[in-house]
C-alpha cells in the first residue's frame, strides 16, 4: 500500500505539472456535446432524447485521451523493467495508473458533464441518475482502458489499435449507462441498470489490476 500511494503521489505531482492535462478531457466533452445540436436538431424535445447518449459518449472518447501514455514512458526509459524485478506486483503498479487517469480524466468529466445535461434541457430529477452512472461507470472505462494500454505499452503507434480494442469492450457499459437514465426519463426505477453497473465495477477492480498486470510482464517479455 505505501508503494501503491508513491505510484499515485508522483504520477499526480507529475500531472499537475502537465496541467493542461486536467483540461482537456472536460473541453473535449463540452465540444463534442456541442457539435450534436449543430448536426442534428436544436429542439429541445430531441435534445432531452439523445443527452444520456451524448453524455455517455463523449465521456467515452475522452475517456481514450492518453491511454496511450498510461505506461509508455516507464516502459521507455526502462523504469517499467525495475518495477517488474521489485518485490512489489505489477498488479498494485497498474491499479496506481489506472487511478491517476480515472483522476485526471473520469473526475474532470464528472465536473462538466451537469453542465452539458443542463444544456440539452435534462431535468434536474434524470440529472442525479446520470451523475450516479457515471460516477459508476467512468472508473470502469478507465480500467478497460488500463488493459488495453498495458497490452499494446510495447507496439510503436499504437493508438488506433488501442481505440479498437477498448471501444467494443466499452459498450456494455455506454448501454447500461444510458438505459438508466432513459429509464428515469420515462419516470420508471433505473436501479436496475445501475446495479449492473456497479457489479460490473466491482468485477473490474478486482480483476482489471491483475490482467493489466499480467498484459504488462508479457509486454516485458
Amino acid at each position: 500500500m505505501s508503494m501503491l500511494a508513491a505510484v499515485v503521489q508522483r504520477d499526480l505531482r507529475l500531472a499537475w505539472r502537465r496541467w493542461p492535462e486536467f483540461a482537456l478531457p472536460p473541453l473535449f466533452v463540452v465540444l463534442v456535446a456541442s457539435l450534436f445540436p449543430l448536426g442534428i436538431s436544436p429542439s429541445q424535445a430531441v435534445l432531452e432524447l439523445i443527452a444520456p447518449g451524448v453524455v455517455w459518449v463523449a465521456a467515452l472518447l475522452a475517456a481514450l485521451l492518453g491511454l496511450e501514455l498510461l505506461f509508455r514512458p516507464d516502459y521507455d526509459d526502462g523504469a517499467l523493467e525495475l518495477l517488474a524485478l521489485s518485490p512489489h506486483p505489477l498488479a498494485a503498479m497498474a491499479a496506481s495508473r489506472i487511478a491517476v487517469h480515472w483522476l485526471v480524466t473520469g473526475v474532470p468529466i464528472l465536473a462538466v458533464a451537469p453542465l452539458v445535461a443542463l444544456m440539452y434541457s435534462v431535468p434536474l430529477e434524470v440529472l442525479g441518475v446520470l451523475m450516479l452512472g457515471l460516477l459508476i461507470g467512468t472508473p470502469l472505462l478507465s480500467l478497460i482502458g488500463g488493459i488495453a494500454a498495458a497490452l499494446t505499452v510495447s507496439l510503436k503507434r499504437s493508438a488506433p489499435l488501442l481505440a479498437l480494442l477498448v471501444l467494443p469492450l466499452c459498450i456494455p457499459v455506454l448501454i447500461f449507462g444510458t438505459r438508466a437514465t432513459a429509464l428515469a426519463s420515462s419516470g420508471l426505477s433505473a436501479a436496475a441498470a445501475l446495479y449492473l453497473l456497479g457489479a460490473m465495477l466491482v468485477l473490474g477492480v478486482t480483476l482489471a489490476p491483475l490482467a493489466a498486470g499480467a498484459a504488462l510482464r508479457i509486454s516485458l517479455e
